[in-house]
């Protein structure tokens, strides 16, 4: 009997809890609950007028299924793009974008307010209304404003929309969250050329200023490069310093051995060139007692032969005069004897004079070197002081090889000298031969006519 009253109490308990999960119901933080139907009425704490719906926000309340009908009211915030064209208070052709954000009002008016206009319609029927409204709203505000004020104070352009709306939101029950403007542009080109000038200026100042940057940077790196060049200059100067000192000492080391030498060599020439002194003053003595000497000899011997011939001729003539003349003064005989007695002696002289110019010729013919050498000792010592007065401005003399030099140079002049006496010796047999041919008509004569 117990278990009978506790199932019949738990079934009722199970019933009831059905029953209330079936009429209960709870509106969301985001949501209000309309209900309609029987008993459904907003008190005037709500709202100031009697509604024909009941308002939930944010509890739970009974609902009597079949009497009864509830509905949810999204009360989260919505966005809207907006995209108008509309014109300026200028005339000039506008595309506006932008977006809004708006929410059902969070007061029991709005809430009734958007729910006769909204409760049964889908979210894009609800966002084209809302489009609709601001694009008419914002085409009033933007036919009273030129572009240059809504692209320098988009601030004013959104609160005098916002301002345009409020009254037409209230009336819809929905409140404008934010309103932003997006974008305004010109199929003219108007909005474009008005920021070229400030975008000109704004370039031209970059330009200037980057042109000042790069100066500075330019100076500072002719700056850095002048006190770089001057270092290196410095460090190459004192690097060629360094090395002109190593050079120097490197050049002296090297250098020494061959200036020892030099100066060694430099000595032995010294020595050699005394040494060919001595031996060319002993040349000269040589030849002075081997060949001058003895062609002196020579000279004088043929001279003094030559002289007693001539005198020999001379006194055999005179005496043949003499003789002639003694012997026409012995016999007294008459003038015509002494005259041909004086003719005789000059007869006699003639023949004497011609017999020594003959045997001067034939002595040059047959002994030709002798003679030439007795001509030549007779001028010897003019050619000697001539050959020797080309020396007198020579300081020194340097003869190179040594003595085979002193002995080359030598041989040579007597070469020369030798040349020179053949040459002497032809002028004087040319000489001779044109006295003999000279005095021949003149012996002849005398040959002829000996009276």
């Amino acid at each position: 009997m117990l278990w009978t009253y506790v199932a019949v109490a738990a079934v009722a308990v199970v019933a009831l809890l059905i029953v209330f999960r079936m009429v209960w119901r709870v509106a969301e933080p985001n949501e209000a609950l309309i209900i309609s139907g029987l008993g459904a009425h907003s008190s005037t704490e709500q709202v100031n007028e009697t509604l024909g719906f009941k308002i939930v926000v944010g509890r739970g309340t009974a609902v009597l299924p079949g009497f009864q009908t509830v509905r949810r009211l999204p009360l989260d915030i919505r966005a809207t793009p907006l995209t108008v064209t509309c014109v300026s208070s200028q005339g000039i052709p506008l595309h506006i974008k932008g977006v809004t954000a708006y929410k059902v009002g969070d007061d029991y008016g709005s809430i009734a307010n958007a729910a006769r206009r909204f409760l049964e319609q889908s979210d894009e029927q609800v966002m084209s209304t809302i489009h609709e409204l601001f694009a008419g709203h914002l085409r009033a505000i933007v036919g009273s404003t030129t572009v240059e004020e809504m692209l320098h104070d988009r601030e004013t352009l959104t609160t005098n929309i916002r301002g345009s709306l409020a009254g037409d939101m209230e009336k819809l029950g929905l409140v404008v969250d934010s309103l932003q403007i997006q974008e305004i542009d010109d199929e003219s080109g108007y909005i474009r050329n008005l920021g070229r000038p400030q975008a000109a200026a704004v370039e031209a100042a970059a330009r200037i200023a980057q042109a000042e940057r790069d100066r500075e940077a330019t100076e500072r790196e002719q700056v850095a490069a002048a006190a770089k060049a001057a270092a290196i200059r410095e460090s190459e100067i004192a690097k060629a310093g360094y090395q002109a000192e190593v050079d120097q000492a490197t050049s002296k080391s090297f250098q020494a051995g061959p200036l020892a030498a030099a100066l060694a060599k430099q000595e032995v020439v010294v020595a050699e060139t005394e040494t060919a002194k001595l031996n060319a003053s002993l040349a000269e003595k040589q030849l002075e007692s081997s060949v001058l000497k003895p062609a002196d000899a020579e000279a004088y011997k043929q001279r003094t032969l030559a002289q007693a011939a001539r005198d020999a001729q001379i006194a055999a003539a005179e005496a043949n005069a003499r003789e002639v003349q003694l012997r026409g003064e012995a016999q007294a005989k008459a003038t015509e004897l002494t005259g041909k007695a004086e003719a005789s002696a000059v007869q006699a002289k003639a023949m004497a004079e011609a017999a020594g110019i003959k045997a001067r010729a034939e002595a040059l013919a047959t002994n030709t070197d002798a003679v030439v050498a007795q001509q030549l000792a007779e001028a010897y010592p003019e050619i000697v002081r001539a050959a020797s007065s080309s020396f007198d401005k020579v300081g020194n003399m340097v003869v190179l090889n040594g003595a085979q030099g002193i002995e080359d140079t030598l041989v040579k002049t007597i070469t020369m000298g030798g040349s020179g006496f053949a040459l002497a010796k032809q002028l004087i047999e040319s000489l001779a031969s044109k006295k003999v041919e000279d005095d021949k008509p003149a012996l002849e004569s005398v040959a002829d006519n000996p009276a």
